[in-house]
């Protein structure tokens, strides 16, 4: 379908927009001891085609707390794992994903180990074509958190009755 035909459709069509979550890997960011204001991500349905806006997601375990504190593969393997929970509670995968942005406390210092996970991951994945990605050294919301990612997903949902959990 050309860009102009898949414009020409959803032209004038209703928004439908709400959170993301998966309460087996995350709790809510305004669950914590010191609340945050965001959804862990938005799904947006428009006219068939679903777009997934996943928040910046690092290694926080069910109830909120940081893991594996000072092992940055660690971190970066609880990352992947919390953003496939929340990819897959919207019934996508990571062949769906389309883009990612992850933030690295010390790019300087970690981005080898950083690109090693990332490599292993996707490899696990069989992903082809690879997502855009971007790379940036940040500050983090904790001290003690090393890597943060987010995505955006997108996937044509299928005709006929939705059920969570499936496109």
């Amino acid at each position: 379908m050309l860009l102009e035909e898949m414009i020409s459709e959803i032209r004038g069509a209703a928004v439908e927009k709400r959170a993301v979550t998966d309460l087996r890997v995350l709790n809510e960011a305004y669950d914590y001891e010191r609340p945050s204001s965001f959804s862990r991500g938005m799904r947006i349905d428009l006219n068939g085609l679903v777009i997934l806006l996943i928040s910046g997601t690092a290694s926080i375990d069910g109830n909120g707390e940081t893991v594996h504190v000072g092992d940055f593969r660690a971190q970066c393997r609880r990352m992947f794992y919390n953003m496939t929970g929340l990819i897959e509670s919207e019934g996508a995968t990571w062949h769906d994903v389309v883009r990612t942005t992850y933030y690295l406390r010390d790019i300087d210092r970690d981005y080898r180990a950083f690109n090693e996970e990332r490599t292993a991951f996707y490899k696990e994945q069989a992903l082809e074509p690879l997502p855009a990605s971007t790379g940036i050294q940040a500050k983090l919301c904790r001290p003690e958190l090393l890597v943060e990612g987010e995505c955006i997903v997108m996937f044509k949902k299928p005709a006929g009755p939705s059920v969570n959990g499936t496109h």
